[in-house]
């Protein structure tokens, strides 16, 4: 099983868990990083991921960022055909960066894009992806240990 994590996704354990929803997706997120390292499922970083992990401010987040990324089995790089994806995703409501991300992907044929940005989530979800499909941390953590 192959997948995309966004950049959210990613950082969603470091996120602060006073609120229910950010806890129990952080969890999610540490089971398929769990998943990941036993082999189960395997990560797509990015360009992408790198240019918005390149951009972060905070040391630890940064870090951490970079061990996940670490673990990932394959690299998109960005090239004219992911942009025109990219400018399509984004004609459909989505920022540059996100869309870059899903575009991403698909371009991998990843099983599975998840991401924590409700907004994005619900728009992403009424793309066509292909095979890739678009799913919240608790939706992918159901769906990787069936």
């Amino acid at each position: 099983m192959l997948i995309y994590l966004d950049m959210c996704s990613i950082q969603r354990p470091l996120d602060t868990r006073t609120q229910p929803r950010i806890a129990v997706e952080a969890e999610a997120i540490l089971g398929i990083l769990t998943l990941c390292e036993s082999g189960q499922v395997e990560l797509v970083s990015s360009a992408t991921l790198v240019f918005e992990l390149e951009r972060n401010p905070h040391p630890v987040r940064k870090e951490y960022a970079l061990k996940v990324l670490s673990k990932a089995t394959a690299f998109i790089a960005t090239d004219s055909q992911l942009e025109k994806d990219a400018r399509r995703i984004q004609a459909e409501g989505v920022n540059p960066v996100d869309a870059l991300h899903l575009a991403s992907a698909v371009a991998a044929k990843a099983d599975y894009f998840c991401t924590c940005d409700d907004r994005f989530l619900k728009r992403a979800k009424a793309i066509d992806t292909g095979q890739t499909k678009v799913v919240s941390p608790l939706e992918l953590i159901t769906e990787a240990t069936q």
